[in-house]
């Protein structure tokens, strides 16, 4: 009696190199780990299963069931096959590191989680975290030991009042009776001459009773590449002028003179630089109103408008037409008088 072989027979289509190749790639190799011959068990059962979904869908289609799938088919069912035995194995190998349980034993409970905020009764929600306040901006700081400042102190004793810094910018506070002379000793310093005055300009502060007013010099060297800023408090009275220092400073103080009505004595020609000589007020101070309003100025130089007019011009500045600010007032008075339409059709 014959014996049967081991192996079916070869599919007529498929060449003896074929099933050679097919044969070795299930053959087992000799170094099969356990987890190995578990993925390799698992691709062949995975290959055949796509076999036979293959031949049935091609049987409800009513076309011949392939012999065998395609290539594609195949290695996409061996990838498949081949994942779900890595992560198998992963979860056996953690199993098998981490202690075993003793029997009976409990498992350990989870830590309690903190309990969530009780809205109090009445409230709309759960009460936000207090928002974080942003950092507080530069302040300041005092700077006795500046060098600039121990030479004036040394030199003029008190009527330097003190340093300061604020962003690496020194400032220093002099008094309104020594401010030519302090002006005069930085002009001349051997060290750092300030030959430029960069600006004069004035801060009022009407809480202050005695002084008021208090005026900037800003002050640079040329030859140094320095800044420094001088300050002097005033009051009404003013302050003597430092024209004779830097000749720049004339225009600087009549604007000043104009804007906050501080004088500047012993000034060559004080008087208005920007508004007419017979303006009340100075628009600059803190009390002066910001709206435009009809003065004693406006009174005595342009024609009185009549109540239709008044209301006209209101209505106009009420749409914003630039054409009928202030500057423009005499022009429109005049269009008025002579009976035209200041607005023209265009703009309509």
């Amino acid at each position: 009696m014959t014996d049967e072989p081991k192996n079916p027979p070869e599919s007529p289509d498929s060449s003896p190199s074929e099933s050679d190749e097919k044969r070795r790639a299930a053959a087992p190799p000799a170094d099969e780990t356990p987890e190995e011959k578990k993925a390799r068990l698992e691709r062949i059962i995975a290959e055949a299963k796509a076999r036979k979904e293959a031949a049935a869908a091609a049987q409800a289609a009513g076309g011949d069931a392939p012999k065998s799938p395609s290539p594609a088919d195949e290695e996409r069912a061996a990838k498949i096959a081949a994942a779900k035995a890595r992560a198998a194995a992963a979860k056996e190998a953690a199993a098998a590191k981490s202690p075993a349980a003793a029997p009976g034993a409990e498992k350990p409970a989870s830590p309690a989680k903190p309990a969530a905020p009780v809205a109090a009764p009445g409230a709309a929600g759960v009460p936000k975290p207090p928002v974080k306040k942003k950092d507080e901006g530069p302040k300041p700081i005092e700077s006795p030991d500046h060098p600039l400042f121990k030479r004036l102190r040394e030199r003029f004793g008190e009527s330097v009042e003190g340093a300061f810094t604020f962003v690496n910018q020194l400032s220093i506070h002099v008094k309104a009776d020594a401010i030519v002379e302090v002006c005069q000793a930085l002009r001349d310093d051997a060290e750092t001459p300030f030959d430029y005055l960069s600006d004069l300009t004035c801060v009022h502060w009407p809480e202050r009773e005695e002084s008021p007013f208090e005026v900037v010099y800003n002050l640079y060297s040329i030859s140094k590449n320095a800044r420094v800023r001088l300050k002097a408090a005033a009051g009404e009275a003013g302050l003597d002028s430092v024209t004779g220092v830097w000749p720049t400073a004339n225009w600087m103080e009549r604007e000043v003179y104009d804007l906050f009505g501080l004088s500047f004595k012993n000034h060559p020609d004080l008087r208005r630089l920007l508004l007419p000589k017979d303006w009340d007020g100075h628009p600059l101070r803190k009390d002066y109103p910001l709206e435009f309003m009809e003065n004693a100025w406006t009174t005595r130089h342009l024609p009185e408008f009549t109540e239709v007019q008044k209301e006209q011009l209101a209505q106009r500045r009420a749409y914003g037409l630039e054409i009928l600010q202030t500057p423009d007032e005499r022009r429109i008075r005049e269009i008025f008088r002579d009976g035209r339409d200041p607005l023209p059709k265009e703009h309509k």
